[in-house]
């Protein structure tokens, strides 16, 4: 695989994806070591090929109208892995922004990063921050690249924001509220999330967009991310589609 792999841009879907396109769709990333491991390749071969699904299902978000994708690319907690893993990661998505942000570009995605910036490699950040620059007058789907993220560590940072707040007296301890709290978070502009997946069918949401999800629906799929795509994006869409959304109340 290589940086100029084609991927087919972005179309129309069925007109019964196009209605049950949410607003917001997240999605964990998940199984790229275990899909290398079952052919008998490095973990790393996994997160290559991870890349083209990456791109093909953000094209499947695009042609289906949704507003915001975010990906979890990768969490606070994966510096717990080994040196080498950490070490290809940081590398690898460097290089796949760089290489990919033009053709988001002309698809009409405005990228965006969302995370931390202690330990995230500068080479990272000077990456993510120019293809920030680069697509911010897209008016298409945002894509959300959550890198060095990690929810509670969000849900602390904009407590720590509201708390600065009330020490130098610009705000009041009793106006904290729910709402003042999400305008701290790192996009307070971006809706809930509505649709979360799951590749690799592990059901759980590992410190993802903790505040965001909490009235989305979740999709586990069994299929491992590489094999993940578009076509795999709008059978979710459409199962969500059939879902009914009562947020505490009843219909």
């Amino acid at each position: 695989m290589s940086f100029t792999d084609p991927i087919a841009p972005p179309f129309r879907p069925a007109e019964e994806v196009c209605r049950a396109a949410p607003q917001h769709v997240a999605v964990i990333m998940d199984g790229n070591g275990r899909w290398a491991n079952a052919r008998g390749l490095p973990r790393t071969e996994g997160h290559k090929v991870g890349e083209l699904s990456l791109m093909d299902t953000v094209a499947g978000a695009v042609g289906a109208g949704v507003g915001y994708i975010s990906m979890y690319a990768f969490s606070t907690e994966n510096w717990r892995r080994s040196p080498s893993e950490v070490r290809f990661l940081m590398g690898y998505s460097r290089d796949v922004i760089r290489h990919r942000a033009q053709q988001l570009n002309e698809w009409g995605v405005r990228i965006r990063w969302v995370g931390r910036e202690p330990r995230l490699w500068k080479s990272v950040i000077r990456e993510l921050r120019a293809a920030e620059q680069l697509t911010a007058a897209n008016t298409g789907t945002q894509l959300l690249l959550c890198v060095n993220y990690g929810g509670r560590a969000e849900i602390a940072d904009a407590a720590r924001g509201l708390a600065l707040e009330v020490e130098t007296g610009r705000r009041k301890a009793s106006s904290i509220n729910e709402k003042s709290l999400a305008r701290h978070l790192y996009a307070a502009d971006v809706p809930d999330v509505d649709l979360l997946i799951r590749t690799s069918g592990e059901q759980r949401i590992s410190n993802f967009l903790l505040w965001q999800l909490a009235y989305a629906e979740l999709d586990f799929v069994d299929i491992p991310w590489p094999d993940f795509g578009r076509e795999a994006l709008w059978k979710s869409i459409t199962a969500f589609g059939r879902r009914q959304r009562r947020f505490g109340g009843t219909n």
